[in-house]
């Protein structure tokens, strides 16, 4: 498991409160062709910096964010969401930058933005250039976030930079603009595909011309390298006199690309700190983009979700999960309000029945985890015969499922201490048991779960299969 913790990360840019409104729309507005959306819900965090500060923390880093926001009511609202790892300059004659956003049916309907652009003055510039000073010695990487609000002036920049370098501690810079030669010093620019065409002028659709683009970008700014975040088409990193290095998005269902790009550089600095290379980096990066992506918000992308995304783009999902791993893994699945299903049992030979039990599970709920009785659990049920396949074979074709988010593996007869450790929502079991019958049914309901009875197909059994083999 890639182990981020612990590294100490130094944020400086835009800050700025993102809210958001949720509810339903089933019909549209007597007043004008718009939707009227019932308010179920609202939501509160810190965007831009703030949510690169944010996915640090998530994923186990410290992290310190130095940036301006008004001395105003929505400036008091993101120092209190930043806690201590916000250390906010505040100023009578600024403007928090507000952005708000109203879902509905998983989907954006408006956002309005409240924001005042303007640069840093010298008393600004004085103070962000004090701050940085004292909280960069011990740092492991520098990253400069950049959304245009007027923090990161040319001075600003150009005096981080140096004082980063003076140091040795990496500098990654999310770049904003036409002029990438604001950001010269530093160790890798992060665009995206349209801000690289912007900066250059090049088409940027095909691998080739992105690497020319991100080639054209290092030939006139002195930095190491360009990572370009190309949205479905993965990711690009080119260095200096050496090959470009692509890797293909994750396949994953796009609900909301809102903060991806805070996520790859937050990883991105971590994995630095953490003495990976660049291109190391840019492959966590890229699994946490993935992630972030199927959440609706401005998401953050947990450790153990990042560990998970690692596994599967490594093809390794088929691996069984420690209880821990499992437990952290559905701890971060709850705190984004997924309802998490358990399912259970030998899965000695993997037949239609199952799949179709498994899907019917994976409908009722937003991720599930299937625990497998091991070996010896199997044997002292089933017979000295069993099981027909081992627990690693058994894992690796569950997981293989696109039903199946997790697996875990339970020594015990039944998997009471496994529903216990992991506090699913939903609790699934064939048809031929009742309630009564299904084993740790108490005590999910003892939580607010629910035990589901699925249909069995029928005629589909391990045990009819192994009978009619004989």
């Amino acid at each position: 498991m890639l182990d981020l913790s612990g590294r100490r990360i130094i944020c400086l840019g835009d800050v700025m409160l993102d809210r958001f409104l949720y509810g339903d729309a089933s019909r549209l507005s007597p007043e004008a062709p718009v939707p009227v959306v019932r308010l179920k819900r609202t939501q509160s965090m810190a965007g831009g910096a703030g949510n690169v500060a944010r996915n640090i923390q998530a994923l186990g880093g410290e992290a310190a964010l130095i940036a301006l926001a008004g001395q105003d009511a929505e400036g008091q609202e993101i120092s209190g969401l930043l806690g201590e790892a916000g250390h906010l300059l505040r100023s009578a004659a600024r403007r928090t930058t507000v952005k708000l956003r109203v879902i509905a049916a998983r989907q954006q309907v408006v956002r309005v933005d409240e924001e005042e652009r303007r640069d840093a003055d010298a008393a600004e510039e004085a103070a962000i250039a004090d701050r940085l000073a004292a909280l960069l010695p011990g740092a492991q990487a520098l990253i400069l976030s950049d959304y245009g609000k007027g923090v990161l002036t040319p001075r600003v920049l150009e005096a981080a930079i140096a004082a980063a370098n003076a140091q040795g501690i990496p500098v990654l810079a999310d770049p904003k603009g036409r002029d990438f030669t604001r950001y010269a010093g530093a160790t890798c620019l992060t665009p995206n595909a349209s801000e690289l065409a912007e900066a250059t002028g090049m088409p940027v659709a095909t691998d080739a011309e992105c690497e020319a683009a991100a080639r054209a970008v290092l030939a006139a700014v002195p930095v190491e390298a360009v990572l370009a975040t190309r949205s479905e088409k993965g990711m690009m990193l080119v260095r200096r006199d050496a090959p470009a290095v692509a890797v293909p998005a994750m396949a994953r269902e796009v609900f909301d690309v809102s903060g991806a790009g805070d996520t790859v550089i937050a990883t991105l600095a971590l994995g630095v700190a953490a003495g990976l290379s660049l291109e190391g980096a840019m492959r966590a990066a890229n699994a946490a983009a993935g992630v972030v992506v199927a959440k609706l918000g401005t998401a953050t992308c947990s450790a153990a979700e990042l560990d998970h995304a690692m596994r599967e783009l490594d093809g390794a999902t088929g691996e069984i999960l420690t209880w821990p791993a499992a437990q952290r893994l559905v701890q971060s699945w709850h705190e984004q309000g997924l309802r998490v299903g358990f399912a259970n049992g030998c899965f000695d030979i993997l037949h239609a029945g199952h799949t179709r039990m498994l899907r019917a599970a994976r409908a009722e709920c937003d991720r599930l985890v299937v625990a497998l009785n091991d070996d010896a659990s199997v044997r002292r049920l089933k017979g000295e015969t069993r099981p027909v396949n081992p627990l690693e074979d058994r894992a690796a074709v569950i997981a293989a499922l696109a039903s199946v988010d997790a697996v875990i593996a339970f020594p015990q007869d039944t998997p009471l201490e496994a529903i216990l450790a992991l506090r699913p929502d939903r609790l699934f079991k064939g048809s031929d048991y009742t309630i009564e019958q299904v084993v740790g049914a108490p005590e999910v309901a003892s939580w607010g779960g629910r035990t589901v009875l699925l249909d069995l197909l029928p005629g589909r059994s391990t045990t009819s299969i192994l009978a009619r083999g004989r």
